[in-house]
């Protein structure tokens, strides 16, 4: 849980200029629906500082972690406050497990980055770059389409 801030200028188009923070957190919820990320019980909302807050449920730390990324790569949105509770076989995980190595939960690419170079520089071997491509799944399409801004879930070795 905590706050995590983005660059605001970069991502994918989903607010108009002229929108009520009701209008736009309607458009962040559209959103995550259209990628299949909100599960039951995860509540959106958006204030006028662009700040989106994520409370609820969710049944990982994937699920949190996928949430986050996607909020975050929408243009406009200055930070995401996380409020999820990590549900697993009806336990929840504690905070600080949640929360574990949160910088390096997430990475903002740089121009010139690639997966396999993230993946070298985060895990010490560019081969595991696909591990980077299917956290980031449905977001990315592509292992290749990658933009400077852009932030990407890094997932644990396993």
């Amino acid at each position: 849980m905590g706050l995590f801030s983005f660059i605001k200028g970069v991502g994918e188009k989903v607010f108009g200029h002229s929108e009520t923070p009701a209008e736009k957190q309607q458009k962040v919820i559209d959103h995550l629906n259209k990628f299949g990320l909100l599960q039951e019980g995860v509540s959106v909302s958006v204030n006028e500082d662009q700040q989106v807050t994520l409370s609820g449920q969710v049944d990982s730390l994937e699920a949190r972690q996928r949430l986050i990324a996607t909020v975050a790569n929408i243009e406009g949105v200055e930070s995401v406050n996380d409020q999820l509770v990590v549900v697993i076989n009806q336990q929840e995980v504690p905070t600080e497990q949640a929360a574990t190595g949160a910088e390096k939960q997430f990475y903002q690419v740089k121009s010139g980055d690639t997966l396999s170079k993230i993946a070298r520089e985060v895990y010490g071997d560019a081969n595991k770059y696909p591990k980077i491509f299917e956290a980031n799944r449905p977001m990315l399409t592509d292992p290749d389409k990658i933009y400077p801004g852009q932030t990407l879930v890094i997932p644990e070795l396993g």
